[in-house]
């Protein structure tokens, strides 16, 4: 993807509503492959254009690609010597601004096409998400279906697991307990979920712990399950009652994550305070 250039990039990636990472060498110093204001664009498979290649290059990709996973994080400036730690020797040195864009929906994978699966789809398609429905039940899919909704009949789908996003929202209600235990295992395998709700009762909730735990699963990461999934507050055992307490929840997990995000995601003055101090050697008249 190189000969496309970084501003072509941001056009297609943002029509397409994927996540990438914006890479400006903020400043530069002595002998660098690029000068300073020079960009690039990277996503987890792709990049776009280039900051010089070599060593410096393939660090800043793998910085880039660890913040793509990295929710807490929006902005972020590393200093890079161009020294043998590197591999190079230009013997200079380059700040780096690297900036996440992200589309502001929320990943959603929703496991069975049941009655409540089909009216808490009917919820979260009005709301900023993109959601992944999978059954391996075909018949069991409405003809018509959301434009944010991604259908996925799949004869296994604990192996859907690995293809979500990073950082997903997962809803697990299939037709079958085992089913949804195994679901439940794999995505606490996989650890990089936000939030996995688990439909079912106290005791069912007290068999899978049980069983977790057999698994040798830590009793933090497993008292990350929701479950019984959905708000106590919001009664009621119709689907469309369970589905608004479902997704009452999911609400109020993600709103309350954007926020925190907010308070922590730009980068702070004390960061960007070392850039200002030496004007002159970064900037020489």
């Amino acid at each position: 993807m190189m000969g496309i250039s970084w501003i072509e990039a941001i056009t297609q990636l943002n029509a397409a509503e994927k996540d990438f990472i914006l890479v400006t060498m903020l400043a530069t110093s002595g002998s660098t492959p690029r000068n300073a204001g020079t960009k690039m664009v990277i996503t987890q498979n792709d990049i776009f254009d280039s900051v010089g290649g070599g060593n410096l290059e393939y660090q800043i990709i793998s910085v880039a690609r660890k913040l793509l996973n990295d929710v807490n994080v929006q902005q972020y400036i590393e200093y890079f010597p161009l020294g043998p730690s590197l591999g190079q020797c230009c013997g200079g040195s380059t700040v780096v601004l690297f900036e996440k864009i992200t589309e502001s929906r929320v990943n959603t994978v929703l496991f069975g096409a049941g009655h409540v699966g089909k009216a808490l789809v009917t919820i979260l398609s009005e709301l900023p998400c993109k959601i992944y429905w999978i059954d391996a039940r075909e018949m069991m899919f409405p003809i018509s279906i959301p434009s944010n909704v991604m259908v996925i009949n799949s004869d296994n789908p604990v192996t859907e697991v690995s293809e979500m996003p990073a950082n997903s929202y997962y809803l697990v209600m299939t037709h079958n307990h085992q089913l949804d235990f195994l679901i439940c295992e794999a995505i606490l395998k996989q650890n990089n979920f936000s939030y996995l709700g688990l439909i079912g009762s106290t005791t069912k909730w007290q068999r899978f712990q049980q069983r977790l735990k057999y698994k040798n699963f830590s009793e933090e990461i497993i008292g990350r399950i929701r479950c019984p999934i959905g708000l106590n507050e919001v009664p009621g055992k119709r689907p469309m009652e369970v589905a608004v307490s479902i997704a009452g929840e999911v609400i109020n997990h993600y709103q309350k994550n954007q926020s925190d995000r907010k308070k922590q995601q730009f980068v702070s003055w004390k960061e960007l305070k070392p850039l200002c101090h030496d004007r002159e050697r970064i900037y020489p008249s």
